[in-house]
Formats: C-alpha cells, sequence, structure tokens
C-alpha cells in the first residue's frame, strides 16, 4: 500500500479510486459509468496504481470473519473490530454518495438550496437523491439526516423517503433521519403525513414520529434541541452517557468504544462542538470522572478498566 495511505494522509487520487470501485461494484452501474471509468483509468498510471490497490482493499473487505469464530480477546480484539466496522461503514457510504446529488462528508455539516426553492441542511455523513419531476418533488435519503425547508407548490407534492418511511410535507419544516433511529421523523413546523408499513400519522410543529414495531406513535419533541446540530451545536438534557458517546461517534471517523456499562447509565447536560469531538469527549471525561484513552485516532475507549 502506499506510504501516503499508510500514513493515514488523505490522497485524492485514491479517493476518486475508492469512488470508482464502488461506484463499479454497485448494482446500477451504467455502461457510461464504466467508459467514463475507464477514460479516468488510462489518463495517469496513478490512477491504475491507486485503482489496483482500492480494489485489493475493497475484495478483502467483503470476507467479513464468521461471527461464530472467536473473537480476539484485550486491546488487540477492540481494535480489530473497531477498525472492520469503520471500513465497511466507509465502504457502503461510497457507495451512497456515488448514487447521490447532495452528500456531506463525516463531521460535516452541509446547507443547500433546492431547484424549487426550498432548503435543505445535511447532517453528518449523509446522502440524498434528487427525483424532482413535473408533478412530484422526491426526495431519496440514501444515509444520515436531513432538515427541509419546503418551498410550497401546491402542484408538486414533496415528500421523502428513507429507512422504511416516507413523509410528505404540507408545507412545512422538518427533520428525517434513515439510520434506524427511534424517532425518525421530527417536525418543526407545519405538518407532516408519515407513513411506514401501517396508517399515515398527522405530526404538527413540536411533534415526532417513534417506531413502535410495525407501527409509528406521535409524540411531543424538543425539535429545536434534536435539530441544533443545523446551527453547529449538539445539546444533551440528561441524557445516559452510552446515547452521548452514539451520538458524538456519528460526526467522526473511526469509533468510539464504551468499556463501562456502569458508566454508560450516568448523566450527561451539555452543548458541545460537532466538529470538535475530541474536546466534547475532554470536557466529560473532567466532569464525570471516565477515563478516556486514544489508542489510535480512529479508535478511542471510554471508561477503560486499565
Amino acid at each position: 500500500m502506499s506510504e501516503r495511505l499508510r500514513d493515514g494522509g488523505e490522497d485524492p487520487v485514491y479517493e476518486v479510486a475508492a469512488m470508482w470501485v464502488a461506484r463499479l461494484s454497485s448494482a446500477d452501474a451504467t455502461s457510461r459509468d464504466r467508459e467514463e471509468f475507464e477514460a479516468w483509468h488510462a489518463a495517469d498510471p496513478a490512477h491504475a496504481t491507486a485503482y489496483a490497490e482500492m480494489d485489493a482493499l475493497w475484495h478483502r473487505l467483503g470476507h467479513v470473519p464468521d461471527r461464530r469464530r472467536q473473537v480476539p480477546k484485550g486491546l488487540a480484539g477492540i481494535a480489530v473490530a473497531a477498525a472492520l466496522a469503520a471500513a465497511l461503514a466507509f465502504q457502503f457510504g461510497l457507495v451512497d454518495r456515488m448514487r447521490a446529488d447532495l452528500w456531506s462528508d463525516v463531521g460535516d455539516i452541509k446547507h443547500a438550496t433546492l431547484a424549487d426553492g426550498s432548503r435543505i441542511d445535511l447532517n453528518t455523513d449523509t446522502a440524498v437523491r434528487l427525483r424532482f419531476s413535473e408533478t412530484e418533488r422526491r426526495v431519496e435519503l440514501l444515509r444520515g439526516e436531513a432538515f427541509f425547508d419546503v418551498a410550497p407548490d401546491p402542484n408538486r407534492p414533496f415528500v421523502v423517503q428513507g429507512d422504511g418511511v416516507s413523509a410528505r410535507a404540507l408545507g412545512t419544516r422538518f427533520a428525517v433521519r434513515a439510520d434506524d433511529a427511534g424517532q425518525p421523523v421530527e417536525v418543526a413546523e407545519g405538518r407532516v403525513e408519515v407513513a411506514a408499513s401501517g396508517q399515515p400519522v398527522q405530526v404538527t410543529a413540536g411533534e415526532a414520529v417513534r417506531r413502535e414495531g410495525p407501527s409509528l406513535a406521535v409524540i411531543k419533541a424538543d425539535v429545536g434541541r434534536q435539530t441544533a446540530w443545523r446551527d453547529g451545536r449538539l445539546i444533551f438534557s440528561g441524557e445516559p452517557l452510552s446515547a452521548v458517546l452514539a451520538e458524538l461517534g456519528r460526526y467522526r471517523r473511526g469509533r468510539i468504544v464504551l468499556l463501562d456499562a456502569a458508566a454508560g447509565q450516568r448523566r450527561i447536560t451539555g452543548s458541545f462542538d460537532p466538529r470538535n469531538t475530541g474536546d466534547a469527549l475532554d470536557v466529560i471525561a473532567a466532569t464525570i470522572g471516565v477515563r478516556v484513552t486514544r489508542v489510535t485516532p480512529l479508535l478511542v475507549l471510554v471508561g477503560s478498566p486499565f
């Protein structure tokens, strides 16, 4: 592998090569995709070298170990598991980005205006595909979380689909999350009709939908706090450390591993910058007295018993 990658650097040639590997491995790759790849591949010997390395890595990642086998013990086992999880997340993220019209990187928050004048905010590691026509404005949330400020157009409904949920805007501002979140839709203003496998439910400002098996229940929600990421803040109010670490983990590459189940139940209140999760971890460690061990830039242990 190249020294550039081995040292953890970000080489744009290797990033493009990884994108091509992901794209050509997806089921919806087209003949035009292959023609464009061939042109890129032949343009520079460095492209061919990078592609060969990324393709080999992709195939190695495809051989996921049998979970029934004994997992290595101790810190080495944790590091291996975390590295594999991070690599697979990166792999699937590339596929979604190649399919997307708009996307954000891990730790980034992006804002955009759509062709109809609607506004969209993309949270960390988010990808969306747009399907606008003369009769409908449809958005496919491929991964992550997005907030929509919908421009009114009575002749073209605005529908967001993601993670088995469909949200139809009725003149509104709302958020949709597509990563098995307990509350996949939250409404800040107006009304949204949300459907899953059962009957659709009406959700109004200050409410969210909660999964209850195959059905959806409407509940009260602090939507302003839960969507504060749009302004660069993560706000927690008496939430367990385990949940806080899971949320912080969305904004950084690699994994945060909680080793102390008892510490995971301790409650956290505070406001943190999602662009600097390292500082957030330091503040949490000082506040509740847990140990934070940075094994590598991609692996952080919290509550280490060592």
